[in-house]
Order: structure tokens, then C-alpha cells, then sequence
């Protein structure tokens, strides 16, 4: 990851970090985002995915090491693959473990990721970035 993304007029981008049971999944998810949002300034996004082992499941300590990675003070968007990812999740935000300003956003993991990224590098604010990885819901393929 480079250096912050820092708008001249909005200041600081959001973060981003995804949530996958496998390390391979949520750093593929991140650079395909990365690569579709390209053009833009670099925005902190980090992958927490499989175990510290390198096994399938979902890690804590690279959630909170990742979301702590990604925040640059304008707030971290978290999105998770499924079952306990979105769990864990949800328990270090109700634990407030990770930093001010996260939220996890109730959206499809590959689209609402692509989604965030662009919003974020666009200098959109927190609600605006997890606003637009929700939306990915109404993404319609026919």
C-alpha cells in the first residue's frame, strides 16, 4: 500500500478493509477494486482474510491490525465475505476494538468493494463511501 490518499479540498480518505475467510480472496477483491478505481488518488485499503496460519477462517488480530492500517482518520469501511466474518466484525466493533469511525457495510463483497474504493478515491466522506458499497445491492446483471 502506498501513502494516504489525501483530497486537497476533502483531506483524508476513508478506509477500506475486506474480510474474507481466505487471504487470497480479499487481496484479489482488493486489487481488482484498486485496478477498476485506477485514476484516482490511492485510497488505504487493506485485506483481513484466512487465519494467521494461512488457513481458511476469520482472524481478529488481522481485522483489527488491517482496519488500524487503513485508517487515516476520516473513518474505515469494513465489508465482510460471510457467516463468521461478519461476525467477528460486528463483535470488535460492539468490543470497540477497532478504531473510531468503522462501520461494516451490509454489502455484496466484490461489487461493494469496487464500489467503496471508487467512492473513497472520489473524496467521498464515510456515509458517502458506505452508502455506495450498499448500494451494490441494486446492482441488476439482467
Amino acid at each position: 500500500m502506498t501513502g494516504p490518499a489525501v483530497d486537497p479540498v476533502t483531506g483524508p480518505a476513508v478506509g477500506i478493509v475486506l474480510v474474507s475467510h481466505s487471504a487470497r480472496v480479499a487481496e484479489s477483491v482488493a486489487e481488482l477494486a484498486r485496478g477498476l478505481a485506477a485514476g484516482g488518488p490511492q485510497v488505504p485499503l487493506a485485506a483481513a482474510g484466512g487465519t494467521a496460519d494461512g488457513g481458511l477462517g476469520t482472524s481478529a488480530e488481522r481485522i483489527v491490525t488491517a482496519a488500524r492500517e487503513a485508517d487515516r482518520g476520516a473513518g474505515v469501511v469494513l465489508l465482510a465475505d460471510l457467516g463468521s466474518s461478519v461476525l467477528t466484525v460486528k463483535a470488535l466493533l460492539l468490543d470497540e476494538e477497532l478504531p473510531a469511525g468503522s462501520r461494516l457495510a451490509d454489502a455484496p463483497f466484490v461489487e461493494g468493494a469496487v464500489a467503496a474504493v471508487v467512492a473513497a478515491s472520489a473524496g467521498f466522506p464515510l456515509t458517502g463511501v458506505l452508502s455506495a458499497a450498499e448500494e451494490a445491492y441494486t446492482y441488476r446483471k439482467v
